[in-house]
Order: C-alpha cells, then structure tokens, then sequence
C-alpha cells in the first residue's frame, strides 16, 4: 500500500498544472516592498506572449527579475489601463454599440461622444441610416459593446515576449518592487499606579494599497533606513481593518540582523489583502521595569517641563530584541484598575540594552522660568553668559528633575551652581532635587570662543 501512496504523491507533485504558486513579501519602513513570486506556467517552444497577471498596480517595472530555466525574456510591457465604465465608452468612439433605453428600445449606432461619461450627459450616436441620435445616459439601461476594446484589461499585467527552448509548463519565478506596502511598529504601555512597571505590547501595523492582493504569503519586514534613488509619491486610501490576536507566548516574527537592518520574518504564512491594514502581534505582552523621568529642555519647550517614561530593553527587563521605530501610546490603571490614556510618542529604531525613553506630556505641578541674566565682552572672540533657572515643586512628593541646555561652537561651563554632565558637544544635563512645595534654582555660566 504503501509504495502505490508513494508513487500517487510523486505523480500529483510532478503534475505541472498543479504545481502550487508562491508568494514572498518583504516590506520596508518606506512605501516599499520586495515581492518574489513563483508560478507555474505553460510555454510553447520558440518566441510567444505570455501575460503574467495579478502584480501590483504600482510595482516599479524596471525592476522586475524573471527566471525560469530554458526561459529569455525579450520584451517586457506593463499594461495598468483596466476596465472601467468611462474608459470603455472612450474607446469604442467611432465604433458601433448598441443602448437599451428603459421603455426597451434597442438604438444601434457609431459612437460619436460620450458627453460627459457615465457620470452624467448624453450618447450621440450616428445610425446605419447617417441619422444622428442623442440618448440621456440616465435613461439608458444597458450599453452592449461587441468585444473588450484593445489596452483595457481587468487587472494589472505584465505582458511579455519570451523565446522558450522548449514547450511545457516551467517553474517561474519573478521578483519586482512595488509602492503601496508599508509597516510600521506600534507599541502599547500600561503603566502601574507607581509608575514602576509596565505591560509592554508590540504590533506590527501593515497597511497594503498597491492594488494586488497576496495570499498565503511569506511576510518579511525590513527595518531600517534603505537609501533610494527616487521616491514614489504615497496614496492616502480608506482601508480594512484586521487584527490578528498574538496566539500562544511564542514569538510570532523572528528576529535576525541583515546588512546594517533588521529582518523579522512572520513565523507562518499570512494574507495580505488589497486595501487593507493588518496588525500582527511583534511579541508577546511582557512586564517590564519603568521609571519616571521629570526634565526641562528649553529648546522644546521654554517654560514647561516635560515628563518621560524610559525603560531598558534588556532581556533582564522582560525585552531585549531590537525594537523596529514606532509610535508608543501609554496607559495607566488607576485605583479602580481602570486604564486611562495618559500620551504618546514616536520611538526612533532601538538596539537591544539600550534604553527607551517615551515622552508623555508636560508636568502639570512643576513650573519653571529660565532668564539669561548678564553678558560679557571677555575679549574681541570671547565672550560669557549667565543663566539662571528656577524650579517649583508643587507636588506632594519630592521630585529629581533634569535640567538640559545645548551650546553650539567652541564653548565651556566656567561657573556652575551644581554638578553637570556633558552629554555631548551641544548639550549639557543638571539633576537637580527638587522637594516639595519648595522653590530650587541653578545657575551657570558659559563662556563661548
């Protein structure tokens, strides 16, 4: 029994009419994607056209990679004008169609104007006779047309004069990049009441408008800034909406350096479907280790200060995979366990054990006034200023807060009131303590070349 099974799969698998088509996706950060497919198709032995149908209405086709062994591909069109209502009354100008008016009379004639297309306006059309007639669109009820005007097709096609070195069906594999796809990450955080903890969430949102739509597709999401000649413009489209819930506490994406990117690859096939978004789980909800980072920056905002959520992504806090960038919305439960949304931010691409640090809003408690107090001519290229910053701790608990400026050219702290921490060549980081329902100032002076 067993050897007639055997041969049976042999036979199905070697059957060229039913070899099963593949589909591969890889999708970048910027309106890109990679699409690798694989059909089986019939070739007869010297030069014929073969239409390849079904590829996306915005693919880029001079990018397209044929190979199928014994296959040259001579010449290559891309034809994108498909059928429409419009476009089928201008073809058949100057060419005979028949109108069935709703009283049912049948008018047979040359087309001479559309007058407006099915939109609105009027069929003029000249009889056998050389009489001409005038039919409101709004009363016709049907338009015969004899055959599909030569250019329209239903669906976007590759169409293509190959030499084949031998008939039969062939294993085909095209490869070709398309606009209309993109992916981003996004990130849920649902702090606890102390702010100490958080359940970390992450989704990659996948959004498809190139006009062809992939089934059971092997999906690869690129992250990382890949540098392109020229841009295609992007399309805002209404689409689906389709969440796939995480299954299970396994990963579902696999993570793996690429070049200088990062490649994650869904760990199953999956339907991208035209005109629709698609969230997938990144990885499973895990609890991580946050903290509360109150910080005045006077370049983003002169008399505010801001206040962040930064944790690390480590595996010892609950992460440590390279995080794609995303928007991260934040949450909080409050004393009845009731989740409240509390901010959001923008996260750029974050290696592993590295921190994270999300921007919330502003502190409502905290107030600030920063004053440049006095400027000094040191010398012809030298010259040195005062600052001073004061901060109120209205809060009911005593706060550290981080006080940043940002210098440019040559320059130098020669007098401060506090310890500081050069961050780097423009930017200079004060912690100062503030407590409660008390007033703290620091000053500093800087001396610019």
């Amino acid at each position: 029994m067993k050897p007639i099974v055997l041969l049976a799969l042999v036979l199905l698998v070697s059957l060229p009419c039913l070899a099963e088509a593949s589909i591969s996706l890889t999708v970048y950060n910027q309106d890109l994607a990679l699409v690798r497919d694989t059909r089986s198709i019939e070739y007869k032995k010297g030069a014929d056209e073969v239409l390849f149908r079904d590829v996306s209405a915005r693919i880029d086709a001079t990018s397209v990679h044929f190979q199928s062994a014994g296959v040259q591909l001579l010449e290559q069109n891309f034809d994108y004008d498909l059928v429409s209502a419009d476009k089928l009354l201008q073809k058949y100008i100057d060419k005979q169609l028949e109108v069935i008016s709703k009283d049912g009379t049948v008018t047979t004639g040359k087309l001479l104007s559309s007058g407006g297309g099915v939109a609105g306006g009027q069929l003029v059309l000249q009889q056998n006779d050389g009489s001409i007639r005038s039919i409101l669109l709004e009363n016709a009820t049907e338009i015969r047309y004899p055959n599909l005007p030569e250019g329209l097709i239903t669906r976007p096609t590759l169409r293509w004069l190959v030499r084949a070195d031998n008939a039969g069906s062939k294993e085909t594999e095209v490869a070709y990049l398309t606009g209309g796809l993109s992916w981003r990450a996004d990130y849920v955080l649902v702090l606890n009441e102390k702010n100490t903890q958080a359940d970390v969430a992450g989704w990659v949102t996948l959004t498809n408008t190139s006009g062809a739509s992939y089934k059971d597709a092997k999906l690869k999401l690129i992250a990382g800034e890949v540098n392109r000649v020229q841009e295609r413009p992007t399309f805002e489209r209404m689409a689906k909406y389709d969440m796939l819930a995480a299954q299970g506490a396994a990963p579902q994406f696999e993570e793996q350096a690429f070049f200088e990117y990062h490649l994650y690859t869904l760990q199953r096939a999956t339907s991208v479907l035209d005109q629709q978004t698609k969230q997938v789980s990144l990885f499973p909800n895990t609890m991580t280790t946050t903290k509360k980072i109150f910080e005045f920056d006077p370049q983003r905002k002169a008399n505010r200060v801001g206040v962040s959520i930064e944790f690390e992504n480590r595996e010892a806090s609950g992460l440590g995979m390279p995080l794609p960038a995303g928007r991260v919305r934040l949450y909080q439960r409050g004393p009845d366990q009731s989740q409240e949304f509390i901010g959001e931010d923008n996260i750029q691409h974050t290696p592993k054990n590295e921190k994270v640090r999300v921007r919330v809003g502003e502190a409502f408690d905290i107030a600030v006034e920063r004053k440049q107090m006095d400027v000094r001519r040191i010398s012809p290229h030298v010259s040195e200023t005062d600052f001073e910053v004061k901060l109120r701790n209205h809060k009911e608990i005593d706060v550290e807060i981080i006080v940043i400026d940002n210098f440019y050219g040559d320059w130098e702290i020669t007098r401060s009131s506090l310890e500081y921490t050069k961050i780097s060549a423009t930017r200079v980081e004060f912690k100062v303590a503030a407590k409660s329902e008390q007033e703290v100032t620091v000053t500093y002076t800087v001396r610019n070349r």
